[in-house]
């Protein structure tokens, strides 16, 4: 069941794990319609703060809360799924499928489909290509470049409307233009998007840049 979000806070959240890898008590809220950008040097706990708030960093010990409109998710695993929320981690998962099979899995409409396509900068891209959105993609994608293959993750992130976005560096592979035309069409659309990045442009375009170095909130910026 869909539970509007109106605001998302992250409360004293440690994730720890056996090697001592993780992050410790990190505080964070992000209001409806906002980017919040994730960023630090590698090894600084960016995508385990990410799998923690969604309650996916099963190996490590957890402390601290994820709450949704101020309400604690005692079960943020079970919780934080489509509708509510979409994940989608730095190395997406793709099948030997049709483009439109890849963002809907048979669960979308076309007409879903293509939205999903256009907020993820893609419709140049699928216009270009001989059966359009039927169009085979081979394993794991290898018939798509780096980029397109991104931009086609971005798109199954949305293509349900998720009320919170979770991305683990998803543009990494993206020029300057074609992410910047990302950010502006989730913001556009209203969504609500807690991201890992390195790219200035996704820092320029974010209202508020966490900065984790070993574990820790280093600085948070407000734009």
């Amino acid at each position: 069941e869909r539970v509007p979000l109106e605001r998302l806070d992250i409360v004293g959240l440690s994730a720890r794990y056996d090697s001592d890898a993780g992050v410790d008590d990190v505080t964070v809220s992000i209001s409806k319609g906002e980017l919040v950008v994730v960023t630090g040097p590698v090894g600084s706990g960016k995508s385990t703060l990410l799998r923690a708030v969604l309650g996916l960093a099963w190996q490590a010990e957890v402390t601290g809360e994820t709450r949704w409109n101020g309400v604690r998710l005692d079960d943020p695993a079970g919780f934080l799924v489509p509708p509510n929320a979409a994940f989608l981690p730095q190395v997406p998962q793709l099948i030997s499928d049709s483009l439109a099979d890849n963002i809907g899995f048979g669960s979308a409409d076309a007409s879903d489909v293509d939205r999903a396509i256009a907020l993820a900068a893609m419709e140049a891209d699928v216009a270009m290509m001989p059966s359009g959105i039927e169009t085979l993609i081979g394993p794991r994608g290898l018939r798509l470049s780096g980029g397109q293959r991104q931009r086609l993750a971005g798109a199954r992130a949305v293509v349900h409307q998720p009320e919170l976005v979770v991305l683990d560096d998803l543009s990494s592979a993206l020029d300057v233009e074609t992410e910047l035309q990302f950010w502006n069409n989730l913001a556009e659309a209203g969504m609500t998007v807690l991201a890992v990045s390195h790219r200035a442009v996704a820092f320029e375009r974010a209202d508020r840049v966490v900065r984790l170095e070993d574990g820790r909130v280093a600085a948070i910026t407000e734009s």
